[in-house]
């Protein structure tokens, strides 16, 4: 009696060939580079803004500074923490990983 066995699945080399297997479709790449996206340039004009504004804004009647640069700081730090949770959000949905990149050159 013979026994079915499943086929055996491809390896990504072999689903690179083109034609060798039918295209899977899938997500796809979700993220792309941090340099590419309207959140970083977001990010450093905030981070523009907090430093210019602590900068600018200068002391009140009675002598004290209103936004010291301890305060911008910490501004700054908290919108560093939410820049870079989005990014780990973004990449957490995404099926593409470095290592699985196709070797340049690999026929």
């Amino acid at each position: 009696m013979a026994t079915a066995t499943a086929p055996a699945r491809p390896s990504s080399r072999q689903m690179a060939e083109p034609g060798a297997y039918p295209t899977i479709v899938g997500r796809g790449d979700e993220t792309k580079p941090s340099t590419r996206t309207t959140e970083f340039y977001i990010y450093l004009v905030a981070v523009a803004g907090v430093m210019l504004a602590s900068y600018l804004v200068g002391k009140d009647s009675a002598g004290n500074d209103v936004f010291r640069a301890d305060k911008a700081w910490w501004f700054i730090s908290v919108l560093t923490i939410g820049y870079l949770l989005s990014r780990g959000l973004a990449k957490a949905g995404s099926l593409w990983r470095r290592s699985e990149e196709p070797e340049r050159g690999a026929r």
